[in-house]
């Protein structure tokens, strides 16, 4: 048992997966969070309370439940491949009662400010302030570590437009939309072509008079459901294919699936072309409905908005009013973190980065603090949440250690030359990583990245799965700290549950 005390804020899925690395590494941990309820995003609200995001009613997970799952805790085989966000919420509460998470997190705490604590130097503690709102107080307290787990879903993006004062219409953004009742008969444009901007596009059209939908810079639109009826996401994300991305075959990859997803759905005739090419920026929106309500007139893809009038829009390129009574802002969100001050987190400095997208490089306690998922990938994130968590775990019990700062700044460096070459126009974020290469990369670090060598010639069935088959979470507990004796049977039997929820499986 380490006498190590780490401090976990937010109680979300990423919150849980902080926990369970805790303990499994044996370091006592106290969770806070703000709401009266654990699993944060997947909790459903009908009410819209600012910094408290929510969902749509009816959302439902873009990737599938395989690919999604926690590595030690399979989803339920009768569970479908998608899950609505209910059911998320019911896979996740399981998971907090198996591990004794719930009984561990303070509801209604939350936290004002995080500073270094007074010995800092010497120790690398954090002394953290956090108003209890029930009981009308505030408590201070000082942790070895700090694992920051709010999301990034905080701080919604909302554009100036010209002349956008003028609008006499209702004005919201995504994170408020919750479900089209009060939409009935109305005009509504969906600025935005992101995941969140198509499903409400969609959503709304069966009940409005006339929905736009207006795209800057286009997307690539991806279908939940792949090849012979199965989840699309099985068949992007496996290691041969990662090995790929990496090498000479790039070029032809990226062809490969620019010439798939303009055969199922023909972008440029929808209106959807994207200015950028596939993979090369994170345009991408997951939406089976989208060409079905396009092609039957329920919405109309627009370009840019050029400026907004009384009561409605010009678009770009047109000179013709648009009139609507709703404008829904599906434009995203920027980072946030009201607690740790710019001398800590200088998030407004666009040259600013962390070290594996999670530490400050500042010196000898850089490992004290971690930003559990502000990643942007196109892929499932909980399983890479659980990573970055058991790699901060490691690295508070003095297991492993964080290179010098200058190797850091080093990495950092090479890794902005990487999204310069593979996401131009998009340095200035610089938090795209690619899926199954950034898992592998944190693995590595946590010393549970798959040995494919040794499987090749001791189990080459099971190696065959790792390399050719789908990369679910479960590679990563075959061997290294905290490996699960179940992984390899759990992996062997992926495709018995994803198929396991049809009528005639």
């Amino acid at each position: 048992m380490s006498d190590k005390r780490v401090a976990i804020i937010g109680a979300g899925m990423s919150g849980m997966a902080a926990w369970k690395a805790c303990q499994e590494q044996g370091i006592g941990a106290v969770v806070y969070e703000k709401t009266d309820d654990i699993c944060g995003l997947w909790r459903y609200r009908d009410e819209v309370v600012e910094g408290n995001p929510s969902l749509m009613r009816s959302t439902t997970l873009n990737t599938s439940k395989e690919m999604s799952a926690l590595s030690d805790f399979p989803v339920p085989k009768h569970f479908p491949n998608f899950m609505h966000h209910s059911v998320m919420r019911q896979y996740l509460t399981s998971y907090a009662e198996k591990f004794g998470f719930i009984e561990n997190v303070k509801l209604k705490h939350e936290l004002i400010h995080c500073v270094p604590n007074d010995d800092y130097d010497s120790t690398g503690r954090w002394m953290l302030t956090v108003r209890d709102i029930e009981m009308s107080r505030v408590l201070t307290e000082v942790f070895d570590g700090v694992m920051v787990c709010t999301g990034t879903y905080q701080k919604p993006i909302i554009p100036e437009f010209a002349n956008q004062h003028l609008f006499k219409g209702q004005v919201l953004h995504s994170t408020e939309y919750r479900e089209p009742r009060d939409f009935y008969g109305k005009r509504v444009l969906v600025v935005g072509v992101g995941s969140s901007g198509t499903d409400i596009a969609v959503e709304v059209s069966n009940v409005c008079t006339n929905v736009y939908l207006s795209s800057r810079s286009g997307c690539w639109l991806y279908k939940r459901v792949g090849p012979y009826g199965l989840p699309l996401d099985i068949f992007g994300f496996r290691r041969y294919l990662a090995w790929m991305f990496d090498g000479p075959a790039y070029p032809l990859l990226c062809w490969a699936s620019q010439l798939y997803l303009n055969f199922i759905f023909n972008p440029k005739l929808y209106g959807l072309q994207s200015t950028h090419k596939v993979f090369s920026h994170n345009n991408t929106a997951v939406n089976d409905d989208l060409p079905k309500r396009i092609i039957t007139g329920a919405v109309r893809v627009k370009p840019d908005v050029q400026e907004f009038t009384e009561n409605g829009v010009i678009f770009s390129g047109e000179s013709r009013e648009y009139e609507c009574d709703v404008v829904v802002f599906g434009t995203g969100y920027e980072l946030s973190y009201p607690f740790l001050s710019q001398d800590i987190l200088p998030i407004n400095n666009p040259d600013f980065r962390l070290y594996k997208h999670l530490f400050i490089p500042n010196g000898k306690h850089s490992h004290t603090l971690a930003l559990i998922g502000i990643v942007s990938s196109v892929g499932p994130y909980l399983p890479v949440f659980e990573l970055q968590c058991r790699y901060f775990a490691q690295l508070m019990t003095n297991k492993i250690q964080l290179p010098s700062d200058k190797e850091m700044s080093k990495e950092i460096n090479c890794r902005k030359e990487w999204v310069k070459k593979y996401y131009p126009g998009y340095e200035k974020y610089g938090r795209q990583v690619r899926h199954v290469q950034y898992m592998d990369e944190l693995a590595e670090c946590v010393g549970c990245k798959p040995k494919l060598m040794k499987y090749l010639f001791t189990d080459p069935k099971l190696w065959w799965h790792l390399y050719f088959g789908p990369c679910v979470p479960y590679h990563y507990r075959l061997n290294g700290p905290n490996c699960w004796p179940e992984a390899r049977e759990t992996i062997l039997t992926v495709m018995d549950r994803i198929k396991a929820p049809f009528k005639n499986a």
